[in-house]
């Protein structure tokens, strides 16, 4: 059997550059898996993957030319219905062999090699006919045109188109014909090679070579004939001057963008953003990177503009200083390198200026209105059909706004929120963020500023929005939090209200994110307010608009708080635990989870959740229970110590929570243990008698209030 390496390659015409690596992962993956699949591959087989603006390719090590010979062992049918009373085979059994391609000269023979075994699926003590077979294992040709199928076909590709392949079969052999063919890109060659030798496979209308191209302008020779599978990378970058990994490409920019920055000194660098990074290596074979500059003039315009325009339109990386600063320099990914590279840094610096030009000439424009002055502008942009407009909207917002500030700050703090609520949206109406709409509150905040107004409005406009995403920083000050709350809440009180709830997936209103938003702010700047009582300011500013859904949104806060807090290392128990008594103030619940996780450490932790859980079972059956305890009804010994002890450590335990130190109110309880332990040995709660029975339950609900201040401990019960 022969062992040899495997490459194969589709080289295509310019694909989608977003989601070039994702392709290129996809399609070696599924092809090493396929090959694996049949015994062509070892499990230990190494896959690596190429992708380049114009190629998708695999290398996979240890591919045999013929997988082994493999056994098999089928059921045919029942005993009962295979065989007759005499033990010969019925016509059943022998048209089932046949179409298995048994030797049937023997009948007898054949039945004799069959197996018996129990039927797994049929009556006690039945049996089946099972029949051995030895499946000759898949040629490479058969195997990798399945394996090539199987990975286009499962490519994620956004969006298929349809093309016309020439082929040579066509009117009575004389003259070409066309056929069509569905990919992501025209396909213009296939590579296959085993080793030096080409594998006979075809796909997309197209049989494999050994011969691909290199770079459009810059490749020695064209084509490049491959000698070797394991030659792949080596030979395309000497002779096709293409750099083929996705991995290495990148790389290499991110050496090159690292070495033009250090070159114009200063502390300069490059702008850091991946998915740009992943855009650009998508779109060069070959990456030269170029130092390139605009007119100083350019950096009066906020840099979040000129950095947007830049790195969006143009697919530059703007460099920074060392302070963060923008500066007027920037560097190009070309995917040619000339032996004069002025006509190139030229070109793109010609390109870039009306950009930068627009910017500004928006920037301008829009500084001759104040935020102010846009307001009324709000009342014709529509927010929502049932919700009204965007002017609705912000009487709204700023109405929270101002219950929140007076909540959490007073007047001043209500007052200011207010301002800065009611121009957060303005912007929107601007020329600078009608056209980078990703600009919206950034904007906001330098219009703020050119207008005069404090840099506490100023930056709560900027960072209303804020968090926007995962790991996103908080508003910066106390009015900032206030207007950001107001306007999330706003959006998930209105959402849920007139019934646009997420779905599966489907989140079109990003209100899991809002959720997360709030219950980070919440949490992380410990906010003095109840997630109810934050409802409660919100759900009257809509009036009749809506139906109160306030219910539906706890849960649905709750439920995203939870998952977050799973996320961060929190056991599931320890996060049911706290979160089955849904605290109303999210800044505790982190003291909560420390507080139980350090009581879950203690040894009378699973018997003291395991009383409690007994206790809860208890009090549901019973109903209604007063937590009140009549000494004098007290008479067993363990009812009576359980008693005294609960007098000496529930004030204690008491006081501790009040003073904040979850932690030590609930290792106070961890005394109980003994004396609860007795009082279930000993005691009868359900007596006879209705005082007693009364006056146990009391006893046991006062208990049970007591152990379940910081959490529902009979969560940690296993």
């Amino acid at each position: 059997m022969t062992i040899q390496n495997l490459l194969v390659e589709l080289f295509v015409e310019e694909l989608p550059p977003k989601v070039l690596n994702k392709l290129g992962l996809a399609f070696s993956g599924v092809l090493a898996e396929q090959l694996k699949a049949q015994g062509l591959a070892g499990a230990d087989a190494v896959v690596t993957a190429f992708a380049s603006p114009r190629r998708l390719a695999a290398h996979v090590t240890a591919v045999a030319a013929q997988a082994a010979d493999k056994a098999v062992q089928q059921k045919l049918m029942p005993v009962a219905v295979g065989l007759d009373a005499a033990g010969n085979a019925t016509p059943a059994l022998l048209k089932k062999l046949q179409a298995l391609g048994a030797d049937l000269s023997d009948p007898a023979a054949a039945v004799a090699a069959l197996k018996r075994a129990p039927d797994a699926s049929g009556k006690a003590g039945a049996e089946a006919l099972f029949y051995d077979s030895v499946v000759k294992g898949a040629s490479l040709q058969v195997g990798l045109q399945k394996a090539l199928e199987e990975a286009l076909a499962k490519l994620p590709i956004p969006k298929v188109m349809q093309y016309q392949l020439e082929t040579d079969c066509g009117i009575e052999n004389f003259l070409p014909g066309w056929t069509s063919v569905n990919f992501v890109r025209p396909a213009h060659s296939l590579i296959a090679m085993h080793g030096a030798a080409v594998v006979p496979v075809k796909a997309l209308g197209l049989s494999a070579g050994n011969s691909t191209q290199g770079h459009r302008f810059e490749a020695k020779v064209s084509p490049v004939v491959l000698p070797h599978a394991d030659q792949y990378d080596e030979v395309l970058k000497r002779d096709g001057a293409v750099i083929a990994s996705f991995a290495e490409r990148r790389a290499e920019i991110v050496r090159q963008l690292n070495a033009a920055a250090a070159q114009v000194g200063g502390g300069a660098k490059p702008i850091e953003d991946d998915a740009l990074l992943d855009e650009v290596t998508a779109l060069v074979e070959r990456p030269n990177v170029l130092t390139c500059q605009f007119e100083t003039e350019f950096l009066g315009v906020p840099q979040e503009c000129l950095i947007l325009t830049m790195k969006a339109n143009q697919k530059y990386f703007p460099l920074l200083d060392a302070a963060g600063k923008l500066t007027h320099q920037f560097l190009v990914v070309s995917n040619i390198s000339p032996s004069d590279a002025s006509a190139v840094i030229g070109g793109n610096e010609r390109v870039v200026r009306p950009r930068l030009a627009d910017a500004k000439f928006f920037f301008d424009q829009d500084r001759k209105k104040t935020l102010e002055s846009r307001v009324e502008g709000l009342s014709k942009v529509v927010y929502h059909n049932k919700l009204g407009t965007q002017g609705e909207r912000m009487a709204r917002v700023c109405a929270i706004a101002k219950a929140i500030g007076l909540q959490v700050g007073g007047d001043a703090l209500a007052q200011q929120a207010e301002q800065a609520a009611r121009l957060a949206k303005t912007d929107l109406l601007t020329d600078m963020v009608g056209e980078f709409p990703e600009l919206q509150g950034i904007m906001g905040g330098y219009y703020a500023r050119h207008d005069g107004l404090s840099t506490e409005v100023a930056e709560a406009i900027e960072d209303h929005y804020k968090p926007r995403f995962a790991g996103d920083e908080l508003p910066r000050n106390s009015v900032g939090l206030v207007v950001a709350l107001a306007d999330k809440l706003e959006t998930l009180v209105g959402m849920f209200g007139i019934g646009n709830v997420p779905t599966g997936d489907k989140d079109p209103f990003a209100l899991r994110r809002h959720a997360l938003g709030v219950i980070r702010m919440l949490i992380e700047k410990d906010v003095a307010l109840g997630l109810p009582e934050l409802l409660s300011l919100a759900i009257p500013v809509f009036g009749d608009k809506i139906t109160n859904a306030s219910g539906a949104l706890i849960d649905f806060i709750y439920d995203r708080l939870a998952g977050s807090l799973r996320e961060q290392g929190f056991s599931a128990q320890e996060v049911d635990a706290v979160m089955a008594l849904r605290p109303a103030r999210l800044g505790q619940i982190g003291q909560f989870l420390s507080a139980v996780r350090a009581f879950a450490a203690l040894p009378e932790s699973p018997a003291l959740a395991a009383a409690n859980k007994r206790i809860g079972n208890i009090l549901k059956k019973a109903g209604e229970v007063d937590a009140h305890v009549n000494t004098a009804l007290l008479q067993e010994d363990a009812e009576k110590n359980l008693y005294a002890v609960m007098q000496k450590l529930l004030p204690e335990s008491e006081a501790q929570f009040k003073a904040g130190d979850y932690t030590a109110s609930l290792q106070t309880l961890a005394a109980l243990r003994a004396p609860v332990d007795a009082f279930f040995d000993d005691v009868m709660v359900n007596a006879e008698e209705m005082d007693l029975r009364l006056n146990r339950q009391g006893l046991l609900k006062s208990l049970h209030v007591a152990m379940n201040r910081v959490a529902d401990l009979s969560r940690l019960a296993a």
